[in-house]
């Protein structure tokens, strides 16, 4: 890997050079392991260590095939998809990968003892395969992480309803937290000149499901006048939800756990912050019975910062935990969009406070390509800004998993894969010059 490190290093290595360059037979790579899938069993999902399962190894280069891209990979990123897989919850990833590879011999070569996970990136094309026209060696990309076969209609209007959508370095194999990653082309989409490797990573997921469940009309559609419940309102997906609220001429009512992570949404230009620790919200009187007279609370505390309204749009992820407060929190005929349920799966709600005031529930779920290549482009232009709050290497990749979930992170937590230092990559000093001060109020810095 060195030849190619100090090749993309050097930024003006031409395409035919670097498509000349020898690809190595191994590369480093972030795994969990089939037969460590029963680890955890018995113990609690918070307790579940990451820093246990996730190992950093040496594996074969897959095979390129058909309208596929191999990229050097400089820079990657902590999603809680990543945390699912590294405590196997809700189920072990390798069933994902079994299925996967009965469609095809070639997604056969996805069903292996070990998963390279991770699904964001930042880094240079190295191949392309037969059908490939857009992308060539050399190329700066990022990557999101939506994998199609695109063989039925059903994903011809709206590929997230495509039966074989998958999400990359989740339910297929040779993800992005690793020195190579194997890619469909297109998933790839220029990397926005102005950020560092880590900076240019960490959107990717984020960035791009936050710009479905909100903006697009396939989520919540979103308009000028909306005020916007976001929960975890400085994390990952929740500061993207800050940002297109903002940017969109909406009001976004942040709900963070402490004042620290309240200082950043303040620092994003939002004025409306909830910090539940603080306040005191507590939903659940136990494991199995929520307090109606706590959403009350919280809706009365809304309206005290709203100046008398109900939210139009919640913006809801943490699932279990916070659904029945965000039901009995939308205005009439409001929407609750949904994704994610880092705190569960199985929700609980009211339905009375749903069909009675005509409000609707939307599942949304990461992205399509022309969505994802738009939230990319708003990066690209400076109006959406990294939430990335820090940068491991990889041989500390379980570390930065576990501060994900064990919420000790505020934005997104990146993750140095080929790159040996952070705030390498920058081409574009002159944009970086005009927005650097939106980027570090963005980063915390």
């Amino acid at each position: 890997m060195k030849q190619i490190l100090d090749a993309i290093l050097a930024g003006d290595t031409a395409s035919e050079e670097l498509a000349a360059l020898d690809l190595p037979e191994t590369y480093r790579a972030v795994t969990v392991h089939r037969d460590e899938a029963d680890m955890f069993q018995g113990v609690a999902t918070r307790d579940r260590d990451p820093r246990r399962s996730l190992h950093v190894e040496e594996v074969p280069l897959p095979e390129l095939g058909p309208g596929e891209a191999l990229v050097a990979v400089m820079a990657s990123a902590i999603n809680y998809n990543t945390v699912w897989t590294s405590i196997f919850e809700p189920m072990s990833t390798f069933g994902f990968l079994e299925r996967y590879g009965r469609i095809s011999p070639l997604a056969k070569r996805h069903d292996l003892p070990y998963h390279v996970v991770g699904s964001d990136l930042a880094g240079v094309v190295l191949r392309t395969g037969p059908g490939v026209h857009t992308w060539r060696p050399g190329q700066e990309v990022v990557a999101h992480c939506l994998s199609v076969e695109l063989e039925s209609y059903e994903g011809h209007n709206d590929t997230m309803l495509d039966p074989e959508q998958r999400i990359w370095g989740f339910e297929t194999n040779f993800g992005g937290l690793a020195q190579v990653a194997l890619v469909k082309s297109n998933q790839l989409m220029p990397k926005p000149a102005h950020l560092t490797w880590e900076e240019a990573a960490s959107p990717g997921l984020v960035n791009s499901t936050a710009y479905r469940q909100l903006v697009s009309r396939n989520g919540a559609g979103m308009k000028q006048g909306d005020t916007v419940l976001v929960w975890g309102a400085s994390g990952g997906l929740g500061g993207y939800a800050t940002q297109y609220a903002l940017n969109g001429g909406a009001t976004p009512v942040c709900v963070v756990s402490s004042e620290e992570k309240a200082d950043l949404c303040r620092r994003m230009g939002a004025g409306l912050v909830i910090d539940r620790s603080a306040e005191g919200f507590r939903f659940w009187k136990d494991e199995h019975t929520q307090d109606p007279r706590e959403w009350r609370r919280f809706g009365s505390r809304i309206r005290e910062l709203t100046g008398g309204e109900d939210v139009d749009i919640v913006f809801e992820h943490p699932g279990r935990e916070t659904f029945g407060a965000s039901v009995y929190a939308a205005r009439k005929g409001g929407t609750i969009v949904t994704c994610a349920s880092t705190s569960g799966f199985l929700h609980e709600y009211d339905n009375r406070y749903l069909w009675m005031n005509l409000k609707r529930i939307v599942g949304s779920h990461f992205a399509n390509y022309r969505e994802a290549w738009e939230a990319n482009r708003l990066v690209a232009r400076g109006r959406i800004h990294p939430t990335l709050s820090r940068a491991y290497p990889l041989d500390q990749v379980g570390q930065a998993a576990y501060d994900v979930h064990r919420n000790l992170h505020q934005g997104k937590v990146g993750v140095l894969c080929l790159a040996p230092q952070e705030g390498l990559g920058v081409r574009d000093e002159e944009t970086r010059a005009r927005h650097l001060s939106e980027i570090n109020r963005f980063r915390g810095v």
